[in-house]
């Protein structure tokens, strides 16, 4: 890889640091938040998970997102995922869990506005509904699992200590199951502009494995996503843990669970065909946002115990951040490429 590409493609490992240091907070960020799971063990799982998640089963909600607009430079895709990456940076800092999929749709807008290229607005309704849908979703879950498991709890009647002690191994399964639906859905955030421009090729691992160039570009973003992880997350942990409301243990596992088991619905290729099979409708695989299910999940626990307990003025700030982020993405994007084009002489 020359060093022309590297530079490009730096955009992309930028956008996947960040995805990583706001996104990780969605998974682990209750167990942290209640003092369950140490950050530094919390980062670790997560981190090798959602690279699992990545490279394995990442291709579905890829392929979708490239039907949004399919950036073929490498320089359109490396202004695009910058223009994601800076607006979800901006957010973090604020400690905001934002939207990585907002951001990176925003981008591809912004791409179709300046190169004249039509959005397919079949493929942008699809995603536009699941910005309903997943947190909708996120929230019958949570309170369905909420009732199961304290049902559970109330008729094995354990130890005080027992209980602790199964609840941080659930959350730690819990948040690793979460870290590769992560990996899964979002990679497409981070690498799908680059699928169309890959600089990679395919080749056979050990003569017998296929390793394709989009699962080349899925590696790469997952370690960037992993170092995010590792250096930047705890303090949106924090926020998504005990900003939003208080959450017991057990309602901490339930929400990751919540927001794991929808992220992997719009990830799965393999529930995708067994559907089909049976003549069922089926779930289109998109990068739904993390973030968006999670705080579904945590607001769906609130309300089923009455409200009472949510700090609505967080979840506010929350919400703006996911109408802000797609707009500053777009505008950024656009802007950018004006200058990439026009003043640095690139093709994008």
């Amino acid at each position: 890889m020359d060093v022309a590409t590297l530079f490009f493609l730096s955009s992309g490992l930028f956008l996947g640091w960040s995805l990583g240091a706001n996104d990780a907070a969605n998974v682990f960020g209750t167990a942290v938040g209640t003092r369950m799971i140490r950050f530094t063990t919390a980062a670790m799982i997560c981190s090798i998970f959602v690279i699992l998640g990545a490279v394995m089963s990442g291709a579905g909600a890829a392929d979708t997102l490239g039907k949004l607009g399919a950036i073929d430079t490498i320089g359109g895709a490396f202004m695009a995922a910058l223009s994601a990456a800076l607006s979800v940076y901006l957010m973090t800092k604020a400690g905001l869990p934002v939207s990585t999929t907002q951001a990176i749709v925003g981008a591809i807008v912004g791409w179709n506005l300046f190169s004249l290229t039509e959005t397919d607005s079949t493929t942008l309704t699809t995603i536009l509904s699941t910005w309903l849908i997943c947190p909708v979703l996120a929230a019958i879950f949570a309170v369905l699992l909420y009732k199961l498991t304290t049902w559970f709890l109330k008729r094995t009647n354990f130890h005080m200590l027992r209980v602790d002690a199964y609840t941080r191994a659930a959350l730690l399964l819990a948040g690793a199951f979460g870290a590769y639906s992560l990996g899964a859905n979002n990679i497409a955030n981070v690498m799908g502009v680059f699928v169309p421009s890959s600089p990679f090729t395919d080749f056979t691992v050990f003569g017998a494995a296929s390793f394709s160039s989009a699962q080349q570009l899925f590696l790469l973003g997952g370690l960037a996503i992993g170092v995010g992880v590792m250096t930047y997350s705890e303090r949106v942990m924090l926020t998504v843990g005990g900003g939003l409301m208080p959450l017991s243990p057990v309602a901490a596992w339930v929400v990751v669970m919540a927001h794991s088991i929808v992220l992997f619905l719009f990830a799965s290729r393999g529930l995708q065909a067994f559907l089909i099979d049976l003549n069922l409708p089926t779930i289109p695989l998109v990068p739904v946002s993390s973030s968006q299910a999670v705080v579904g999940a945590v607001l769906g626990i609130g309300l089923m115990q009455g409200g009472r307990t949510i700090r609505w003025r967080i979840v506010g700030s929350v919400s703006l951040g996911w109408v802000v982020t797609p707009l500053v993405a777009g505008i950024a994007c656009y802007i950018g490429l004006f200058f990439l084009q026009n003043v640095f002489g690139q093709p994008v």
